[in-house]
């Protein structure tokens, strides 16, 4: 974190505040003039082969690529990502979430330029943002089709297995841009992840500690009587009956016990 403060104090005013908005905004106008057909989507996407060519701006605007879906679908994950990033940038502050996104950009360009024919996608970079937010505000609920209320760390595990789906059966495009999707979440989350791991350990082996002592202070035998044990009257003489009633000597029925 010293490091990071060292960073942030010298390039802190090169931060770019509100960068949520701008990329939501950027999506926006190319999503609408692409709709009404005065432009060709292809042209702001990355493909590497292209950026070799000369096209060098495929570098920074297939940031403001929209989601390939229906526009209700489109407004929602715009109006996502707005208040997701919005409060990660609150809570980080400006720099530390332009870095978040930046060395999500940089390990996206990095994962792109070795399939240089394929085109790449902002998409797994969006779901960065919503990966951070879900593990700092596990329990935010958002209203699925403005009905079902669910807790955003449901959905982030859903996400993760998808994730995990991806490693294991997708091609290595996509193996690597996953990857490259939670490198910037690992950078930022590792260290309190191993802490919660840590602590977590350490609270089981606490509660297992006290359900042997609590075993341990158990009594074997008690009456159902008054209540006589074992630890209260070690020299008292159980017994049970043939239903399996524990009786003290005292209250022990007058024929049928067994020991």
């Amino acid at each position: 974190m010293g490091l990071l403060n060292r960073f942030e104090r010298v390039l802190g005013r090169f931060a770019i505040p509100n960068l949520s908005l701008y990329l939501v905004m950027g999506q926006v106008l190319f999503w609408g003039v692409s709709f009404l057909g005065y432009f060709d989507l292809e042209r702001i996407a990355l493909l590497p082969v292209a950026v070799l060519q000369g096209e060098v701006w495929r570098l920074f605007t297939f940031l403001w690529l929209p989601p390939n879906a229906h526009p209700v679908f489109i407004a929602f994950a715009w109006y996502m990502f707005y208040l997701m990033g919005s409060a990660l940038e609150q809570h980080w502050g400006v720099f530390r979430y332009n870095l978040f996104l930046g060395l999500g950009w940089v390990l996206t360009l990095a994962v792109a330029f070795l399939f240089p024919g394929n085109y790449a996608t902002n998409l797994f970079l969006a779901g960065s943002v919503f990966l951070a937010f879900a593990f700092l505000n596990p329990d935010f609920e958002l209203m699925i089709f403005f009905i079902l209320p669910v807790k955003i760390k449901w959905l982030a595990l859903i996400q993760w297995l998808f994730y995990g789906y991806a490693l294991v059966v997708g091609t290595w495009p996509v193996r690597l841009a996953v990857l490259a999707s939670i490198g910037n979440f690992l950078v930022f989350f590792a260290g309190e992840i191993a802490r919660r791991m840590k602590t977590g350990r350490r609270r089981m082996e606490h509660q297992a500690r006290q359900a042997a002592a609590r075993q341990d202070d158990e009594p074997r035998h008690r009456c159902v009587v008054c209540g006589k044990t074992d630890r209260t009257h070690p020299m008292e003489d159980f017994r049970y009956s043939d239903d399996d009633k524990c009786y003290c000597s005292e209250h022990r029925p007058g024929a049928g016990g067994k020991t």
